[in-house]
């Protein structure tokens, strides 16, 4: 299996890739046209059969198949948000993979009304600044949420805030997949639905909106504040020298 695309399905597994079946052709041609973008998934859950996981996979294989680089991060073994762990290799990878990416995808459970712990932690270890260094700003962004019972906002509402918090620019769509468990057959896959075609939809906006607006990142991420910043100081400065 290749290091961080778990989701690709080979020629051994005994399954009807629905994903291999979309009709992808121009939007793959105009994906052709451009840099390839790096997209990195997160998802919110440990279960072994973690239905936030399925459908990030399902995501991942679609943005895969229109020519993007997809890594997912499996947040198994990462260190409850502390102020001793920056060097634990888990926090360092998350990321070193942030600032690899050009795009995110997050999916999370709903639990209690919002998004799991497992999820919030995965962010709180990525910071705003790391020196002069932004590792989410500009990058777009993508939301899911799978429930448990009837559907519900109120993840992906959150996950919204959190993207506007880490200067990300989020798309529009994003998807919500009530009663999960009956929404993945026995080979972990997907079953056909309004859902699935929503969840379609995400991909796609998510890789247009990347290659559109990735060539001007450095133009709209622009700030007035930041640049009379480098002026006073020579360069941004960490959110530690500010508080000193």
């Amino acid at each position: 299996m290749e290091p961080y695309k778990p989701f690709r399905v080979t020629k051994n597994d005994a399954v009807d890739d629905w994903v291999a079946n979309l009709d992808l052709a121009e939007l793959q041609e105009y994906g052709r046209n451009h840099t390839p973008i790096n997209v990195l998934v997160l998802y919110g859950s440990l279960r072994e059969r973690s239905f936030s996981r399925l459908l990030a996979f399902e995501l991942a294989r679609i943005l895969d198949r229109l020519g993007a680089d997809v890594r997912v991060y499996d947040p198994s073994g990462l260190p409850v948000k502390d102020g001793v762990s920056e060097n634990h290799p888990k926090v360092q990878e998350l990321r070193e993979l942030s600032q690899w990416s050009h795009a995110h995808l997050w999916v999370s459970p709903e639990q209690h009304g919002n998004v799991t712990a497992v999820f919030k932690n995965q962010i709180d270890w990525i910071p705003l600044a790391v020196g002069s260094i932004r590792p989410t700003q500009g990058r777009t962004l993508a939301i899911a949420q799978v429930c448990g019972g009837s559907q519900s906002f109120n993840a992906v509402n959150t996950l919204r805030i959190l993207g506007r918090w880490m200067r990300m620019f989020t798309i529009q769509n994003q998807s919500s997949v009530p009663k999960a468990w009956m929404e993945f057959d026995s080979h972990d896959r997907m079953k056909p639905s309004d859902y699935r075609q929503r969840v379609v939809d995400v991909a796609e906006e998510l890789f247009k909106f990347t290659l559109i607006l990735r060539p001007q990142m450095t133009f709209l991420t622009d700030r007035h504040s930041e640049r009379e910043e480098k002026l006073k100081n020579g360069r941004l400065l960490s959110q530690a020298e500010k508080l000193q």
